[in-house]
């Protein structure tokens, strides 16, 4: 599981890493399979069923008759035999049989009802049916349906059954039903698309599941909606205060599970509910092609400088949204978000767990990965525009061995996947319900569009080109430069990637630069602070660069943090020939530089395997660009020129080795032989 406690300590994965295993020696992934890409088994050992004791305020459909419901274990590490052992979350205290946190939880069983819902629909396999049909029963146990907190959802339940409403370590909210949280958002997305499905195969069922989910978003609309048009002031930007836990993310994974529900027939409150959640993760699109974050849709009202990989749906929930509630509005920030900063992603370094707002959480896991393939592919569903498919399956690579590690994170063969793969390359080989579920969503999805799984079966990433971070520390220190290491490099809304350096008034920094084959942005990330006059001056030793404000933010407000740890782009480009970067400050007061980001004017990512070699260009230029492009591969390539909202501007053909293309003002090309 993933939840904003993990964000904020800074934590990239849950279980121990495990060494990297060579691509030679972990399960082929480039054969074409001979079976769907979505394997179940791995998902299907992580079930159990559970016949709970009596506890008030938690019953489900047909309890009487079928005691038993679905529950699902949290983790799954791998013994030295290749077999998996189940297992919950926290502390084992064997003599209760007992975790410190529970076998079982919300937050998985919601999702992986999702998993096979889907896998239903898709293949109308029974088996599937039957074991959404349990997981739902499962899941509502887990709501609470009377009492002070009617409709919220205990998070955890130990293997007997027993519910754990208080866990530990501690988590919030707790007791974990005592209000909104990312478990009852996911609920509403289980009970959502479960109404869908069984609406027609089993009205009585689905009736049930109507009930509860109504039942949900009244908790949603007493907790939440009640602040509805209510704003607060982040470091002086207003943002939306209606998020459920101040999330765009848990409100997106919400919003899929409405848009779902109002579309198979829901009534007016879940609609209206639908409408305003869409609004407000909408409010949070942010910055543009030159500027952070690039486009994207922010995953926290309470920062302006985080945006991480998991549970990053909110584009694909906008689109959704949009479609249903036929508001165009809302699909506008879901567009930006794909075709101006997923490509900077993508070019960049992949869904990283963390731009914080430097990647100081390289950590890589399927929950990211995943986020970003929904999104995209609702985003050409909801569009029509085929850039922003082509997009999600060279996210998909990831899987297949286009990913930090080289190796593939997941097989088809057994449907297992990894918990992820640390920055430095290292694979954690756990195969928890997290990873497995987020994984077959995307094999679910790859499965129905055939032509996708193809282009997503690259192998390698043959090159990046993308934005670096040059830290402070690293450059010479010059006129009383100070290094400062603060005792947490969590500031409660930003992460410090390391240490920074303290410029007082007439100190400076300098880095060597080795040489480019083309203008880059310079975005100095910086500690912002209202009212503190600081000042920063920048130059290369090809001419200035410009010079950065540091109280150039608003008031703090309801920002856990005072002022902003932010990246801002300053108004020159660095020419292709500089080979030094200077800061100097020039105001009385004291000046904090964590890093400096460089951005190529065009970045581009190129993939390969079975044959097929693809390349992605992405602009941050105001003008058109070429670049050289080697298509390598056999027969024609095709070049296809997208602009910055995606739409596809032009598609040709050509049989050089080396092709020049265009690439548009904000906008991405791929080139594909």
């Amino acid at each position: 599981m993933k939840r904003r406690s993990l964000l904020l300590g800074g934590l990239a994965v849950t279980t121990p890493l495990l060494p990297a295993v060579p691509a030679e020696a972990a399960a082929p992934a480039t054969a074409a399979p001979a079976a769907p890409l979505a394997n179940l088994a791995h998902l299907d050992f992580l079930r159990q069923d559970v016949t709970p004791p009596h506890q008030p305020g938690h019953t489900t459909y047909r309890l009487a008759d079928t005691p038993a419901v679905g529950a699902l274990w949290t983790y799954a590490e791998p013994g030295p035999n290749g077999d998996f052992r189940r297992v919950g979350g926290g502390t084992y205290h064997p003599d209760t049989d007992t975790w410190g946190q529970g076998a079982f939880n919300a937050d998985d069983i919601s999702r992986a009802a999702v998993v096979y819902l889907r896998h239903w629909r898709q293949t109308r396999a029974t088996t599937s049916r039957d074991a959404a049909y349990q997981l739902l029963r499962g899941l509502a146990y887990l709501q609470t349906v009377d009492g002070p907190y009617a409709g919220n959802v205990v998070l955890w339940m130990q293997p007997d059954g027993t519910l754990n409403p208080s866990a530990e370590p501690k988590e919030l909210p707790d007791p974990s039903d005592s209000d909104a949280s990312y478990w009852l958002a996911r609920t509403i997305w289980a009970l959502g698309e479960g109404y869908a499905a069984f609406r027609d195969a089993d009205p009585d069922f689905a009736g049930f599941l109507r009930t509860r989910l109504d039942l949900a978003v009244a908790a949603v609309q007493r907790q939440v909606l009640v602040r509805y048009q209510q704003w607060q002031i982040i470091d002086g930007e207003r943002t939306p205060a209606w998020l459920i836990v101040d999330g765009a993310d848990a409100t997106a994974e919400a919003v899929l599970g409405l848009a779902a529900y109002v579309e198979a027939g829901g009534g007016a409150t879940a609609r209206r509910a639908l409408r305003h959640l869409a609004e407000g993760i909408a409010a949070l699109a942010d910055g543009g092609v030159r500027e952070w974050p690039f486009g994207a849709v922010r995953p926290w009202a309470l920062s302006r400088s985080v945006w991480h990989g998991w549970g990053a749906q909110m584009p694909a929930a906008l689109a959704r949204a949009a479609q249903v509630l036929h508001d165009p509005a809302l699909l506008d920030p879901a567009v930006t978000d794909s075709a101006v900063f997923t490509p900077w992603l993508l070019t960049s370094g992949g869904p990283d767990n963390g731009r914080l707002p430097t990647r100081t959480d390289r950590t890589q896991i399927a929950y990211g990965v995943d986020s970003r393939v929904q999104s995209l592919l609702a985003v050409a569903d909801a569009t029509g525009r085929p850039g922003f498919a082509q997009l999600a399956a060279l996210t998909a690579s990831w899987w297949f061995g286009a990913n930090p590690a080289g190796t593939p994170g997941y097989d088809p063969h057994t449907g297992r996947a990894i918990d992820g793969i640390n920055g430095d390359g290292q694979v954690n080989r756990n195969s928890g319900a997290e990873s497995t579920i987020h994984t077959l969503l995307s094999m679910l999805a790859l499965d129905a569009r055939p032509e996708l799984a193809a282009l997503a079966r690259h192998t390698e990433i043959v090159e990046r080109v993308g934005a670096v971070t040059l830290e402070a520390e690293d450059a010479v220190r010059l006129g009383g430069a100070a290094v400062v290491t603060p005792p947490s490099a969590w500031t409660g809304e930003a992460l410090i990637s390391g240490g920074y350096v303290d410029l007082p008034a007439g100190a400076g920094l300098r880095w060597q630069l080795p040489p480019a084959d083309q203008p880059r942005l310079v975005s100095p990330v910086v500690d912002l602070r209202p009212g503190v006059p600081a000042r920063t001056v920048w130059r290369s030793d090809a001419g200035p660069l410009g010079e950065v404000d540091h109280a150039r933010v608003g008031a703090q407000g309801n920002s856990p943090a005072p002022g902003a740890l932010l990246p801002v782009t300053l108004p020159r480009e660095l020419a292709a020939h500089a080979t030094e970067l200077t800061a100097e400050a020039t105001a009385r007061d004291t000046a904090s530089v964590d890093a400096v980001m460089l951005e190529p004017l065009v970045s581009r990512l190129t993939l390969a395997g079975e044959g097929w070699r693809t390349t992605l260009l992405r602009s941050a230029a105001r003008t058109p660009r070429t670049a050289e492009v080697t298509a390598g591969g056999t027969g024609p390539a095709t070049v296809e020129v997208y602009d910055a909202a995606g739409v596809l501007r032009t598609r040709t053909t050509g049989t050089a080795v080396t092709l020049r293309v265009t690439v548009l003002p904000g906008g991405f090309t791929l080139v594909r032989r």
